[in-house]
Formats: C-alpha cells, sequence, structure tokens
C-alpha cells in the first residue's frame, strides 16, 4: 500500500481522476531531520499518515502495542475540521484553504485509531469529514471534489466499519457508497469479467484494474484493511446487482488473474517489461480471504512468503503492514513469513512499541522531534512520473489486458 498509496497521491495531482509501484521517495538529506515519532526514513510528503496509519494498525494486529508518541504524532496531523492531509510538516500551524485534505489518509488513520482505541473523539470528527465530502454517486475520489473511485470509497468503507458506522446508511443525494462501487464493477463476459475499474475512462469505459478489484471486494464486503477469513458463498460471474454478487465476480477475476500470473499479480511500466507486484498480491490475498476464497489465497501468501523480502525491506513500514495484514487474514505466521519477522521488521523502522508492563522504549532515531518540511523538486519530479508511467495497489492492471 505504500506503493499503492503515492501512485494514488501522484494521480490526484495531476487530476488522474487510485501502494503501487511508483519510485521509491528519496531519503532526506542528512540536514532534513524526520519527526522521530514517524515510521520510515524516506520523504513523508505524499504518504507520512498513510504509512504511519498502516503501521499502528499492523502492531495493533499482531498484538504490539505502538509508542505512544507515534500515535500522538498522528492525532497532531489532523486539521481541525477532521480531514487529514498526506503529511503536515508544521502540525503546530493552522490548515487553511491551501491545505491538500486527502479522503485515502482520513480514511486510513480512521482505522488506525479505531483498532488502537482511546481516540473516539478524534476517529468521529474525521468520519464527520469523511461524510461532508461524500460525492453525490455515494463515493469519494482521492480528494474532496475528485470524482469517485474503487479505491478510495472502498478505503473510506473500511473506516465507517471501523468506526461503527453502517456504510449502506451513509448517504449522498439518496446513494450509498455501495451505490458508487457497483457503477464501478463490470458486467460478466468479455475482457476483465467481473473485475472493477479505477474509474471510468473519457469515454465513460470501465477497464478491469487488478488492485481497484481488490479494493473494491473488501469495500463491497464492508470490510476494512484488516480482515480475517470469511465464509464463501456464491460461485460463478453474474450481474453486479447487490455488493455481495459485485465481490463474488471481483473475487473470482482475481483468482483467474494471480492463477495465470503463477499466484501472483503484474505490473509494468510503459517501456519496461512486467515485475511482479508484491503489494497488490498481497491485497489480493486479504481481499480474497474475507471473501472466503482462501485456497488461492493461501497460494498466493506462500508466493509472498517465498519473494517479498527484498520488496518489503524497499517499501519500509506500509509494506510491512501490508504483509502483516495477507498473513493475518490467511492464518500466516507473520513472524516467521518466509523465514522473516515481519513483526521485528516493522519495528526496526520507527520507535520500539511499549513493552508490557514496562515505560516506553528509547527512541530508534536520532532525529529530533521538530517536524521538517520535505518541499521541492520532488513534488515536481512526482508529477512528471506519473504523467509517464499513467494509471499504474492502484493503477496496476495486467499487461495483456491494457494490450487488448
Amino acid at each position: 500500500m505504500n506503493v499503492r498509496r503515492s501512485a494514488a497521491v501522484l494521480a490526484a495531482v495531476t487530476v488522474i481522476g487510485a501502494a503501487m509501484p511508483a519510485a521509491a521517495a528519496p531519503s532526506p538529506s542528512p540536514s532534513q531531520a524526520l519527526p522521530s515519532a514517524l515510521y520510515g526514513d524516506k520523504d513523508p510528503k505524499f504518504d507520512g499518515v498513510w504509512r504511519q496509519s498502516l503501521a499502528l494498525l499492523a502492531q495493533d494486529t499482531v498484538g504490539e502495542k505502538p509508542a505512544a508518541k507515534s500515535v500522538e504524532w498522528l492525532v497532531r496531523q489532523q486539521c481541525e475540521d477532521g480531514g487529514f492531509a498526506a503529511y503536515r510538516p508544521a502540525p503546530t500551524t493552522a490548515c487553511d484553504a491551501k491545505t491538500m485534505l486527502d479522503t485515502n489518509a482520513t480514511a486510513a488513520a480512521v482505522q488506525a485509531l479505531a483498532a488502537l482505541g482511546g481516540q473516539d473523539a478524534v476517529a468521529g470528527k474525521a468520519v464527520g469529514w469523511l461524510k461532508s465530502v461524500q460525492n453525490e454517486d455515494g463515493g469519494w475520489g482521492y480528494a474532496p471534489g475528485g470524482a469517485s473511485d474503487t479505491n478510495s470509497t472502498s478505503v473510506v468503507i473500511g473506516a465507517l466499519t471501523a468506526a461503527g458506522e453502517k456504510p449502506d446508511q451513509v448517504e449522498k443525494g439518496g446513494k450509498s457508497p455501495y451505490d458508487a462501487l457497483l457503477k464501478l464493477a463490470l458486467p460478466c463476459g468479455g475482457d476483465g469479467d467481473g473485475a472493477f475499474a479505477f474509474q471510468p475512462d473519457k469515454k465513460g469505459e470501465l477497464t478491469a484494474n487488478a488492485d481497484a478489484t481488490a479494493a473494491g471486494v473488501l469495500g463491497a464486503l464492508g470490510k476494512g484493511m484488516v480482515a480475517k477469513a470469511g465464509k464463501k458463498s456464491g460461485a460463478g460471474c453474474a450481474a453486479p446487482r447487490t455488493p455481495q454478487q459485485a465481490a463474488a465476480n471481483g473475487a473470482a477475476y482475481l483468482t483467474q488473474t494471480l492463477a495465470e500470473d503463477d499466484d501472483h499479480l503484474t505490473s509494468a511500466l510503459a517501456g519496461s517489461d512486467p515485475q511482479p507486484d508484491h503489494g497488490n498480491t498481497a491485497d489480493a490475498v486479504v481481499a480474497l480471504a474475507a471473501r472466503g476464497d482462501t485456497e488461492q489465497a493461501g497460494k498466493s501468501v506462500r508466493w509472498l512468503e517465498e519473494n517479498s523480502a527484498t520488496w518489503a525491506e524497499q517499501g519500509g513500514p506500509a509494506a510491512y503492514a501490508q504483509l502483516v495484514f495477507a498473513a493475518h487474514a490467511t492464518g500466516t505466521d507473520p513472524r516467521d513469513f518466509g523465514g522473516t519477522d515481519l513483526v521485528k521488521q516493522l519495528n526496526a523502522t520507527g520507535p520500539a512499541p511499549q513493552a508490557a508492563g514496562q515505560p516506553e522504549a528509547a527512541d530508534k532515531k536520532s532525529a529530533s522531534d521538530s517536524d521538517s518540511g520535505f518541499f521541492g523538486v520532488w513534488w515536481y519530479v512526482g508529477v512528471c512520473l506519473v504523467a509517464g508511467i499513467g494509471i499504474g495497489f492502484l493503477f496496476t492492471g495486467r499487461r495483456k489486458r491494457q494490450q487488448s
């Protein structure tokens, strides 16, 4: 999701109107101190709140108690109206009209804070903001006012569920988030049989997108990023008239796609050969497990166990979190994931979690607690990158479908 998250941010910047893979964010120079409470050591400008939320949510999922200051850092990122931006380098400065609020970051923060507990007021205010920017079709875009997309709508559904809301009752113009998802579900028959699209293209047509499908399955099931294996119901592809049927159709598409690609998803940048997409594969594992399609989920999580170590090390906290979610959904031990202790690796990317009965451990980072900005050329680099790679956990699809 870190890769997915970066792609989503860059897509919003270029109004494509969503871890990914986008190019890795640059490491800060020695003179640019990261907040010591933040997980990860790369520029947080595009994904600070997202990766922090995933890291804390993953720690909670495996029974770890995150460092208090890391939770507080996330809380302080919230704007007065309840929304979150991707990253605010100076949280003591009030948000204004220039602050680019982000439905994905806000929804991820809600899921993390709701799981951790003790932050009902913060999560409630965030949910209120999400409701205030709901589109007339019932869905959400990456940024307020942007066209609804499957990924953003689905991550918000997960936040609503985590906060105790009933997504089908959260309506705008008489439409719920499920209405928005059903409009983004491809019909049965033809290319992209039963998949979800990210968004309609300029002609209003839908194109199958594996990452959007993984998100759409979870959203249609009313699930968040942390999900346990569900009970499978229904088979085959039928008209997606209900969220449950749309989820079944999407799961069938993912199962077929994964099986055709040796149990993993692939992505390709323009002019390059297809590459394994570890992040989207992890998302697909969670979606399939939540829908009860445990056989393919098990095959794909085993592929991740054998092939994801280098990717996770490069991706950082959000990547480790994605693997933790995939392990959790399939009943796989995250502390022995293909020989890797995902929990240990995740914890090493930021402040140590609190030990039971012990005072909070010393910081693992030596940087000061002051928040430093990361503005400059990387914003423009990101814009150029997305212009070159096009829609790519958010926009990656199978090469043969793109070429059809």
